[in-house]
C-alpha cells in the first residue's frame, strides 16, 4: 500500500513540475523549450486519468460484486505496472476482509439462532405492521403453528390473541389462554420495543405457564385435603371407638340400640377408609427413577388387564415407536397411573362389541418421551375435562374421584404432565403422559 502511494504521489509531481515548467517556460517566451514540456504534461495527465479511470472502473465492479454476494472474482496481479498490481492486490484484500465479515455475520446469526431455538421462552420479532420477522421453535410449538407470517394468523387460534399483543406495554406482563387440540394453553406475554434500520419492532416473549399454574393448584388441593383429612380423622375416630366400645358392654341391649351403634361404627370406619384413600394424594412417596423400556411395560399392562378383564369385547393395541424406546422415571408408580387410565378407558367403553384401547409410546420432537392411553369410548365432554383432575370429583358411581388427581400428581413429582385430549363427536379419548 505504502509503494502505491508512492508511485502515485511520484507520477503527481511529475505532472505538477512539468505544469510549473511549462508555465515558466511560456512566461519567458521559451517556446522550443514549451512544446517538449507540453508534450510531456500531456501525456503524464492523460496517464494518470486512464489510471483512475480503470482503478475507479474497479472499485464500481468490486462493489456491484459484493452487493450480490459474489466474491467469485479476482484481479490480475500479473499487470506491466507495478501500481495496478498494487491496487489489484488491495482490492483482493479488501474483498477478502468483507467475505470474511459476512461469513463471521452469518456463523454469528445461526449461532444467535441456535440459541434462540434452545429457550424455553417463545420470542416473536414483528414490526408495527404485525409482519413477522423472527420466530423460534418454542412460540411455533405454543401456538401450534407450523409458519407464522403475521400476526393475523392468531385470529384463528384466539379472536383476542392478537389484541393481547399488541396491547402489551414495554416492561409490562400479561395473561391470556386459548383451547386447542392439546387443551386449555395459559400464557404469559410480554413486550419490549426497538429501532431496527428505522423500522420499529416489537418483541414478543410468551412462556406456557401451564405447569406453574398447575403446581399452585395441585399444592392448594394438597393443603386443603390435608386439613380436611386431619379434622375429619379427629372427629370420626373418637365416635367409632365410642360406638365399639358401647356395644361390647351392651351385648344383651335392645335390639334397636344395638343396631344403631353397628350403624354408627360400620359408617365410621367407611368414614375412616374414605379419608385414607385421600391420605394417598397428599403422602405420595418419592419416586426412585430408573430405566425401563417402554414396550415392556405396556406388555405387563396388558397382560394384568386381560387377566382382570370381563369385557371380551375390548381389544388392547400396543404401538410404541422406536420399539427400544426408554423412559426414566418410578416403574411402579407409572405402572399404576396407567393401570388406573386403562381401567377408566374399559369403563368407559363398557360392553360395547368394536371397544378398543391403544397405548401408545413416542418421542417428541423436543425430545421428552409420551405414553398415551386411547380409548374409542364415549369421551369427556369439554365441560367435564376442565374439572375431572380436580380431587373428589368423580362422575362414577361409588367413585371417590382420587385416581386421576392421584396420576397428576405422580407425574408431576417426576417433573411431567399428565394431560387430557377427547373428541366425544370422533369418539376417541386419550389421556397423555409426558417425561421432560
Amino acid at each position: 500500500m505504502k509503494r502505491l502511494l508512492h508511485t502515485v504521489f511520484f507520477k503527481i509531481i511529475v505532472t505538477l513540475l512539468c505544469c510549473a515548467a511549462l508555465t515558466s517556460s511560456i512566461l519567458l517566451g521559451e517556446f522550443l523549450i514549451a512544446i517538449p514540456i507540453g508534450i510531456l504534461f500531456i501525456i503524464s495527465c492523460r496517464g494518470l486519468y486512464l489510471q483512475y479511470l480503470m482503478h475507479a472502473r474497479q472499485v464500481i465492479f468490486m462493489l456491484n460484486a459484493i452487493e450480490n454476494d459474489d466474491f467469485s472474482f479476482k484481479f490480475s496481479s500479473d499487470s506491466p505496472l507495478r501500481s495496478d498490481i498494487l491496487v489489484n492486490r488491495t482490492l483482493n484484500r479488501i474483498t477478502a476482509i468483507i467475505q470474511k465479515a459476512k461469513v463471521d455475520a452469518v456463523q454469528k446469526e445461526k449461532y444467535y439462532e441456535l440459541i434462540l431455538n434452545s429457550v424455553n421462552t417463545g420470542i416473536i420479532v414483528a414490526d408495527e405492521n404485525g409482519n413477522i420477522f423472527q420466530t423460534n421453535n418454542e412460540a411455533l410449538k405454543l401456538l401450534g403453528l407450523s409458519v407464522f407470517t403475521h400476526l393475523k394468523q392468531l385470529y384463528k387460534i384466539s379472536p383476542d390473541l392478537p389484541d393481547i399483543l399488541q396491547n402489551v406495554g414495554p416492561g409490562e406482563k400479561q395473561q391470556t389462554s386459548f383451547v386447542n387440540e392439546r387443551g386449555t394453553v395459559h400464557l404469559s406475554v410480554r413486550t419490549s420495543k426497538m429501532v431496527i434500520n428505522d423500522t420499529k419492532m416489537c418483541i414478543y416473549a410468551i412462556n406456557d405457564i401451564n405447569s406453574e399454574l398447575d403446581d399452585k393448584e395441585i399444592e392448594s388441593w394438597i393443603r386443603l385435603t390435608r386439613v380436611l383429612t386431619h379434622e375429619i380423622m379427629n372427629s370420626i375416630t373418637p365416635i367409632t371407638s365410642l360406638s365399639e366400645t358401647l356395644l361390647s358392654l351392651h351385648k344383651n341391649a335392645n335390639k334397636d340400640i344395638r343396631n344403631g351403634l353397628e350403624v354408627i361404627s360400620s359408617t365410621g370406619k367407611g368414614l375412616i377408609d374414605f379419608v385414607e384413600s385421600y391420605r394417598k394424594f397428599t403422602h405420595l412417596p418419592t419416586p426412585q427413577p430408573s430405566l425401563f423400556y417402554a414396550a415392556g411395560l405396556a406388555e405387563r399392562i396388558k397382560q394384568l388387564t386381560q387377566c382382570n378383564n370381563t369385557l371380551s369385547g375390548t381389544q388392547i393395541i400396543i404401538s410404541i415407536d422406536p420399539h427400544d424406546l426408554i423412559i426414566h422415571a418410578d416403574e411402579k408408580l407409572i405402572t399404576q397411573v396407567i393401570l388406573n387410565l386403562v381401567k377408566n378407558a374399559m369403563q368407559s367403553i363398557g360392553n360395547a362389541a368394536d371397544g378398543l384401547i391403544q397405548i401408545k409410546g413416542y418421542c417428541n420432537p423436543d425430545e421428552s418421551v409420551s405414553l398415551e392411553i386411547m380409548d374409542n369410548g364415549p369421551g369427556i365432554s369439554p365441560e367435564m375435562a376442565d374439572h375431572i383432575f380436580i380431587p373428589f370429583f368423580t362422575t362414577k358411581e361409588g367413585g371417590s374421584g382420587i385416581g386421576l388427581s392421584i396420576s397428576r400428581q405422580i407425574m408431576r413429582l417426576h417433573g411431567g404432565t399428565l394431560s387430557l385430549k377427547s373428541s366425544p363427536l370422533k369418539k376417541e379419548t386419550a389421556f397423555i403422559l409426558t417425561f421432560k
